[in-house]
């Protein structure tokens, strides 16, 4: 068992390592791009990766604190399911009502990598190997279909 401090320092090292692998892969539009910390350019429209000690997850989230404007970004994503199934090649799991671990009202768009371990070090190729393809995949399709979910924000 890690203490916190370890266990920080391990996460970090991981992202810092996702971070250096994934610089020199230019964005969809051909730009360079933060791929950790991927701006959507829509305001509580976010694609989060997390790697855990369990999983790696990476997702949609839809947080407008406004149920009825949530639900709208998600029926759009839902609208747009096929393009998103094409663009990333696999069935993603889709939640229109959820809540994360601070009890926030959510809708999300998941996929789940099981039986790895952000903590073993041997399991970050796989972490990695998992991440890399559908970030890339979801700048893609965001590109094709930002235009959308700027008009109706």
């Amino acid at each position: 068992m890690y203490s916190k401090e370890e266990a920080s320092k391990i996460r970090q090292q991981f992202w810092i390592t996702f971070g250096k692998y994934m610089k020199p892969i230019l964005s969809a539009e051909g730009l360079p791009i933060k791929w950790i910390n991927y701006k959507t350019g829509i305001k509580h429209i976010y694609f989060r990766m997390n790697a855990e000690q369990h999983k790696a997850i990476i997702s949609i989230e839809i947080t407008h604190p406004n149920q009825e404007i949530r639900n709208l970004y998600f029926e759009q994503f839902k609208a747009l399911k096929l393009l998103f199934t094409d663009t990333l090649n696999e069935e993603w799991n889709w939640e229109e009502n959820a809540i994360n671990e601070l009890s926030v009202s959510l809708s999300q768009i998941t996929k789940t990598l099981n039986g790895v371990s952000i903590f073993n070090q041997q399991n970050w190729p796989a972490l990695i190997s998992f991440l890399k393809p559908r970030i890339i995949a979801l700048d893609q399709f965001w590109t094709d279909v930002k235009p959308i979910f700027e008009a109706i924000s």
